[in-house]
């Protein structure tokens, strides 16, 4: 795994640290980059995630933190971050994103379900990708994987029918 993949793994693992600390309802909206050469996660409450598709956000703007692998180890655009631990870099979204974790706070057994299995293909070097400028549009049934054919089912829906207005 390259410094880049240990990277994203790590903002998959700040998002796993949070579950494990009651905040269930916090969940991954990942992606590509336009130019391919990025992957890209925002991270929101379910409140924000459409119920149609499990892992896309309903609203580009409201409670979203955003981490690019374009950002290397300054997660989130934390240029004191560079040498945090999983744990260290939780505690600090948690105090510097307060607003999102107040809205993530509570049980999503199934969500978290799905995640540790999410993270076991992440561990594997296999990225989940909700959007991209796809050449083939990837099979609805399961959530696309980076550079392989995916048989990881779709995450739980969100809480969002359709898209909201801006």
């Amino acid at each position: 795994m390259d410094a880049q993949q240990r990277r994203a793994l790590r903002v998959l693992r700040i998002v796993h640290e949070l579950h494990k600390q009651g905040y269930q309802l916090l969940r991954i909206a990942p992606g590509m980059s336009a130019s391919g050469c990025h992957w890209r996660c925002a991270i929101t409450p379910r409140s924000n995630i459409l119920e149609s598709h499990g892992a896309k956000l309903a609203d580009e703007d409201e409670l979203v933190a955003r981490y690019t692998s374009g950002q290397d180890n300054e997660y989130f655009g934390w240029a004191d971050a560079k040498h945090d631990d999983v744990k260290e870099l939780a505690e600090k979204f948690t105090r510097r994103f307060p607003e999102i974790m107040r809205a993530a706070r509570g049980d999503d057994w199934n969500y978290a379900g799905w995640y540790v299995k999410m993270l076991g293909y992440a561990e594997r070097g296999m990225f989940p990708i909700a959007y991209a400028d796809w050449y083939e549009e990837p099979d609805p049934q399961f959530l696309a994987l980076s550079g392989f054919e995916s048989d990881l089912p779709m995450p739980p829906p969100g809480d969002v029918q359709g898209r909201r207005e801006a």
